[in-house]
């Protein structure tokens, strides 16, 4: 199994090369190069995609990348909640990020192939894993690029997990809250890890 560490981000150096970005390897298994894209100030996200939208979460949140290892069912679990996994000793609940923002095929399923991977995330203490369609790359994003989530009834869209929407390079990247969206109550991993 394919494993890449997240590394503390680095602000002030100029653009690197993928052999020093904390999804190093992918650019491999992508067969393309990636660059750290840096602004003057603000903070850095990894950015992935879930069917043809690309998202954005704090790269600070992210312990990993990891190849998609199919996990361990876990009776009555919702379909999101793909199973479990043991990570080095912890047992590491696995959510498939799209199937719980429905974006999956006419038939409810997401495809597995050699992008997939699961972004293992630190989470209020706790470890998760996110399944996603691939990783893009690392960027930082001034404030000035963030335009504020559109209000909308909630009763249709819940944009509560949506920190902001950012416009690069003509294509917009929906920056998540992970951490809110991972320790929800809808969720119920957070609240059941640490009741033990």
């Amino acid at each position: 199994m394919e494993t890449l560490q997240a590394a503390a981000p680095q602000t002030s150096s100029p653009a690197r090369s993928d052999a020093a970005s904390p999804v190093a390897g992918l650019g491999a298994r992508q067969n393309n190069t990636r660059q750290v894209r840096h602004a003057a100030t603000g903070r850095e996200y990894l950015t992935f995609r879930l069917g043809t939208e690309e998202y954005g979460i704090d790269i600070l949140k992210v312990q990993e990348i990891r190849s998609y290892e199919p996990p361990t069912k876990i009776a009555n679990a919702p379909a999101y909640l793909k199973g479990v996994v043991n990570l080095r000793g912890v047992i590491v609940p696995i959510v498939d990020l799209r199937v719980k923002f429905n974006c999956v095929k006419a038939d409810g399923q997401a495809d597995i192939d050699d992008f997939t991977v699961v972004i293992v995330l630190n989470v209020k203490g706790r470890v998760v894993g996110a399944v996603v369609d691939s990783v893009s790359d690392v960027m930082q994003l001034a404030e000035q690029m963030i335009q504020p989530a559109p209000e909308m009834s909630s009763s249709i869209v819940d944009t509560t997990y949506i920190t902001g929407i950012a416009n690069v390079n003509e294509r917009l990247l929906i920056l998540m809250d992970i951490e809110s969206l991972m320790g929800s109550a809808e969720m119920g991993l957070i609240n059941s890890l640490t009741a033990h």
